[in-house]
C-alpha cells in the first residue's frame, strides 16, 4: 500500500454514516491520524483512523457532518490535528482545533501536532514533593504530589466539579507556574462560569482553557485532552515552567473512545467498553510527567458510573494515579462536605519519608479511629451508644469530632451555603487533628467543629453560648 504524505485535493467522499466517513484517494492514501478537510468552505474536519484498502480510508469526523454527501471533494492537509503553543495562548480559551472561543482576536501562536510521545525514562525526575491544596481532608490524609496525578472519583452529584473548582481557587493564585484547564465532555455553563471566576480572581493571565463540550462529536471530545497536553508540554519543555493541568472529566475521554470504537464496528469488551481502552488512556496519561526541566501536576475528575468502583473505566484510571480521592454519596447525604471517604482514598505520598514521621503517625491514627467508628456503627444502631464500653465511647466521640473538623466551607459555594470560605494550612490542620485525638475538645459540642477552618474557631463559636449560660 502506498502511503502519501504530500497534500493534495484528490480525495472524494464515498460513504457517510453519522460521524464515520469513508474517503477514496487516487495515487496512495494519507497516513493514520492525518487531518482531512471537506465541505463548501473546508469547515468539516476528518481524522484518518484506518486504511480499508489501497485507495480508501475510514475517518472519524471532529465536527458535525451535516451537508456532507457522496462525491464531495476532500483536501488532505498533510499533517495531523495541531494545537497552538506560545506565550500568546495565556489567558485565552480554545476549542479542540486551537480556535479562540472567548470572542477576542486570534492570538499569535505557533502550531504543534497533538500526537506526541511521552518523555523518555532517562529524562524523568524522581523528586517527591507535597503539593498543598488548603483543604484539610486532602492535605492530612491523602496529600497530592507535585508533578503527580490525582483523581477525584465519584458518581453523579457528589461534588467532583465543586471540589476541583475549589482546588483551582486555592492553588492557581499561589501556583507560580501555568494552569491549564481541560473540559472534556462537560457542561458549557461550567466553562463560562470558570472563565468569569478566574478573571475576577485576577489569575487569568497565567491560565489557558481548552474545551470539547458534551454537544460536540465524539472525535472532538476524544482529542481535546491531547490538545491540552500539547500546550502543557510546551510550557514544561520550552519555557521550563511548572504546569497545573486540571481535567474535567477523564471518564468522558474514555466514553468518547467507546463511541468511536462502536462507530468503527470494533467488537466491544466488558460492559461495552472499547478493546483499546487501556492503550488509549495510557497514551494520554503517560505524557503527564515530571522532568528535570519542569513538572506537570494533574488533577482529574473521574465519573464513576452507578457508583460502581469495579467499572473498567475507574479501574484503569486508578492504576495511573499517585493519589485517589474517592467521594462518597453517604457522606454527602450526612452533610459532611467535602464528601471524601477517608478510608477508601489513598496517596502514595503518605509515607514517613515524604510527609514526615509526625504527619504520617497522625494520619494513621485518624484512619484507625475512623475505621473503629465504622465498625461500631452497627452495634450503635442496634443497641445504642450506652451499651458500648467507656473506651469505645471515647473512640466514637473522637471520630465524630474528627469527621466534623475535617469538613470545610468552600469559597466556590459561599453564595449557596452562606458560609465564608476557609483556606487552612497543613500545620493548622495537623494541629487540630492532634488536639482532637488527645481529647482536648471532649467538652466542646460536635456542632462547634462543623464547617470551620482552624481548630481555635470552635472555642470562639462556643464562647458566646457559654457566657450566656453563665449569665442566666
Amino acid at each position: 500500500m502506498q502511503i502519501r504524505s504530500a497534500p493534495s485535493i484528490s480525495g472524494a467522499v464515498v460513504a457517510v454514516r453519522g460521524s464515520v466517513v469513508d474517503v477514496r484517494f487516487e495515487g496512495g492514501v494519507p497516513p493514520i491520524r492525518t487531518l482531512l478537510r471537506s465541505g463548501a468552505s473546508s469547515e468539516i474536519a476528518l481524522e484518518v483512523m484506518a486504511h480499508l484498502d489501497a485507495e480508501r480510508v475510514r475517518c472519524i469526523a471532529l465536527t458535525p457532518t451535516q451537508g456532507l454527501a457522496r462525491g464531495m471533494p476532500v483536501t488532505d492537509t498533510g499533517a495531523p490535528l495541531q494545537a497552538p503553543v506560545g506565550p500568546g495562548i495565556l489567558s485565552r480559551m480554545f476549542d479542540v482545533f486551537g480556535q479562540a472561543i472567548d470572542r477576542q482576536a486570534p492570538p499569535e501562536v505557533s502550531w504543534r501536532s497533538v500526537h506526541r510521545a511521552p518523555p523518555a525514562l532517562a529524562q524523568r525526575s524522581t523528586r517527591s514533593e507535597v503539593f498543598e491544596t488548603g483543604i484539610k481532608m486532602i492535605d492530612v490524609l491523602m496529600p497530592l504530589e507535585r508533578g503527580g496525578k490525582a483523581g477525584l472519583f465519584g458518581g453523579a452529584g457528589v461534588g467532583k466539579t465543586v471540589l476541583l473548582t475549589e482546588m483551582i481557587h486555592n492553588m492557581v493564585g499561589q501556583h507560580a507556574g501555568v494552569s491549564i484547564f481541560c473540559g472534556i465532555g462537560e457542561r458549557c455553563r461550567e466553562g463560562e462560569e470558570l472563565y468569569r471566576d478566574m478573571k475576577a480572581a485576577g489569575v487569568l493571565d497565567n491560565m489557558v482553557m481548552v474545551f470539547g463540550q458534551m454537544n460536540e462529536p465524539p472525535g472532538a471530545r476524544f482529542r481535546v485532552g491531547h490538545a491540552a497536553l500539547t500546550m502543557a508540554e510546551y510550557f514544561r519543555d520550552d519555557t521550563h515552567r511548572d504546569v497545573l493541568l486540571l481535567v474535567d472529566n477523564i471518564f468522558r475521554f474514555i466514553q468518547a473512545g467507546m463511541e468511536i470504537s462502536g462507530m468503527l464496528g470494533q467488537m466491544p469488551s466488558r460492559l461495552g467498553y472499547q478493546p483499546t481502552m487501556g492503550t488509549e488512556l495510557s497514551q494520554l496519561e503517560e505524557r503527564i510527567a515530571n522532568t528535570e526541566r519542569g513538572a506537570i501536576t494533574s488533577i482529574q475528575t473521574v465519573y464513576v458510573p452507578a457508583d460502581d468502583f469495579t467499572d473498567p473505566a475507574a479501574v484503569h484510571t486508578f492504576s495511573h494515579l499517585s493519589a485517589s480521592i474517592v467521594l462518597s454519596r453517604k457522606r454527602a447525604s450526612e452533610g459532611l462536605y467535602p464528601a471524601i471517604d477517608p478510608l477508601q482514598s489513598s496517596s502514595r505520598m503518605a509515607t514517613p519519608g515524604v510527609v514526615g514521621e509526625r504527619h504520617y503517625a497522625l494520619a494513621q491514627a485518624i484512619r484507625r479511629t475512623l475505621a473503629q467508628y465504622a465498625d461500631l456503627k452497627d452495634i450503635i444502631a442496634m443497641l445504642g451508644l450506652e451499651q458500648l464500653s467507656v473506651a469505645d465511647r471515647k473512640v466514637v466521640a473522637r471520630a465524630r469530632r474528627l469527621e466534623r473538623f475535617l469538613t470545610q466551607p468552600f469559597f466556590t459555594t459561599e453564595q449557596f451555603s452562606g458560609l465564608k470560605g476557609r483556606l487552612v494550612s497543613l500545620a493548622d490542620a495537623l494541629d487540630g487533628c492532634e488536639r482532637i485525638l488527645n481529647d482536648e475538645f471532649a467538652d466542646v459540642p460536635e456542632r462547634a467543629l462543623y464547617m470551620i477552618g482552624a481548630i481555635d474557631e470552635a472555642r470562639r463559636k462556643t464562647a458566646p453560648a457559654a457566657a450566656a449560660e453563665a449569665a442566666s
